[in-house]
C-alpha cells in the first residue's frame, strides 16, 4: 500500500474510523495520482476507487499493485455490493468542507451508514506538509513564475490593455507548464486598489502602477507571486506605501521558521500597518499545493505554529479605494532554521 493510504488509515484508527469515502478531487490525486470522476472508499480491508465506464481505462493504467486499489465500475455495482462496503463499521468519515448535503444523504442511504463523522481534518494535516517530491514540483512552477515574469518586464508598455498583459501570461504558462494556478490577476491604477481585480480593457498609461497576481501549475502543483510595477515615474506617496508592504513583507519573511506562531507574525504586520494609517484587509498568506488555497491560513484567527515543510505565501498589501494598492507575494518554503522564498524575482521598486 502507498505511504500516504497508509498514512490516512493510521490517522483513521486513531479517531476510532473504520472507513472514509473521499469525494474531493484533489484529495484523491493527493492519495492515488488518480485524475478522473468518482469516490475513494477505505474501507476496513480495501481501498475501492468508484468510477464509470469512461475512466476504467485510464484508471487501470494509474493504479500498480503497491497501491493495492481495486478499480469499480459504478454500473456493475449492485445495491447489496454498495451496502456491504461498510458493514461492520461503526464510523465512517467525510469530507464536511466538501460534501454537498445532497451527497451527504445519498452516501448515508447508499452504503447504509450508521455514523457519518466529519474527517476532513485527516487529509487537511497530511497535505499541510509536503514531500521532496511535492516541493520539487512547487519549485519548478515558481522558476517557471519567475521566468514569465522576466518575460513580462520587457513586455509591458503604455498601450496594451489589463486583458492582453493577462492573455500573455496565459500563453506563456500553456506553452511552459500545465496552465495557470488561478485567473490571473492583472490591474492598473485604481484598478488596483481592488485586491481580487478582473482584467480589464483599461489601457495602461505613462505614470501607471500595475499589480500583478499570477501563478502556474507543474504535476498538479501550484506557484503564487504577486509584483507590484511601475511604468514610468511612480508617485511619492505610492512609493511610501510600497515601500511599507515591502519592508513588512521581508520582515515576515525573516519570522517564518518551524515553530513560529502564525497569530504573532500576522499582529506584527497588521499593528506596522495600523501605526501609518493603513489596513490589512485580507490574510497575510494561505498554504499552497494541489490547490492554490489550502491550509493554513495566515491570518488572526490562526493561533498555531507554522511547520517544517509547509509551503505558505507571504502576501502583504495595501490598497487605497479609487486610487491604488500594492501587493507584493512570494510562495514560501518553511524550514527549520528559516524560510526559503521560492519565488525569487525582484521586489525593490520595479519600474518598466
Amino acid at each position: 500500500m502507498n505511504d500516504r493510504l497508509q498514512a490516512i488509515r493510521n490517522k483513521m484508527a486513531g479517531l476510532n474510523l473504520q472507513g472514509m469515502i473521499i469525494a474531493k478531487p484533489e484529495n484523491i490525486r493527493y492519495l492515488t495520482n488518480i485524475e478522473a470522476e468518482g469516490i475513494l472508499l477505505i474501507t476496513r480491508k480495501e481501498n475501492v476507487f468508484i468510477t464509470d465506464g469512461r475512466y476504467m481505462e485510464y484508471v487501470s493504467s494509474i493504479i500498480t499493485p503497491f497501491d493495492e486499489i481495486v478499480v469499480d465500475d459504478q454500473k456493475n455495482i449492485s445495491k447489496d455490493e454498495y451496502e456491504n462496503f461498510f458493514l461492520f463499521c461503526e464510523n465512517v468519515g467525510f469530507e464536511e468542507g466538501y460534501l454537498t448535503y445532497k451527497n451527504y444523504k445519498e452516501y448515508i442511504r447508499k452504503f447504509k451508514i450508521n455514523n457519518f463523522v466529519e474527517a476532513e481534518e485527516i487529509l487537511t494535516l497530511l497535505r499541510m506538509i509536503k514531500d521532496d517530491k511535492e516541493i520539487a514540483d512547487i519549485k519548478r512552477a515558481c522558476e517557471i513564475t519567475d521566468n514569465c515574469f522576466n518575460m513580462l518586464k520587457k513586455y509591458i508598455k503604455p498601450g496594451l490593455t489589463e486583458k492582453q498583459i493577462a492573455r500573455k501570461i496565459h500563453d506563456y504558462y500553456i506553452e511552459n507548464s500545465e496552465g495557470e494556478a488561478f485567473e490571473t490577476i492583472v490591474a492598473s491604477g485604481e484598478n488596483s486598489s481592488k485586491p481580487h481585480a478582473v482584467p480589464t480593457d483599461r489601457i495602461i498609461k505613462e505614470n501607471d502602477i500595475i499589480t500583478i497576481d499570477m501563478g502556474c501549475k507543474i504535476n498538479g502543483y501550484c506557484s503564487d507571486m504577486t509584483r507590484t510595477v511601475f511604468v514610468g515615474n511612480p508617485q511619492d506617496r505610492q512609493i511610501a506605501v510600497y515601500n511599507l508592504v515591502l519592508e513588512n513583507q521581508k520582515k515576515v519573511l525573516n519570522e517564518i521558521r518551524d515553530g513560529a506562531n502564525i497569530k504573532t507574525i500576522t499582529k506584527s504586520v497588521e499593528t506596522d500597518f495600523n501605526i501609518n494609517g493603513h489596513s490589512l484587509i485580507h490574510a497575510l498568506g494561505h498554504g499552497v499545493g494541489l490547490e492554490i488555497h489550502e491550509d493554513p491560513i495566515i491570518n488572526l484567527k490562526n493561533d498555531v505554529p507554522l511547520k517544517e515543510n509547509m509551503v505558505i505565501t507571504n502576501e502583504p498589501g495595501i490598497y487605497i479605494a479609487g486610487d491604488f494598492g500594492v501587493r507584493i507575494e512570494d510562495t514560501v518554503l518553511v524550514t527549520k532554521k528559516g524560510a526559503i522564498a521560492l519565488t525569487e524575482s525582484e521586489k525593490e521598486c520595479i519600474i518598466i
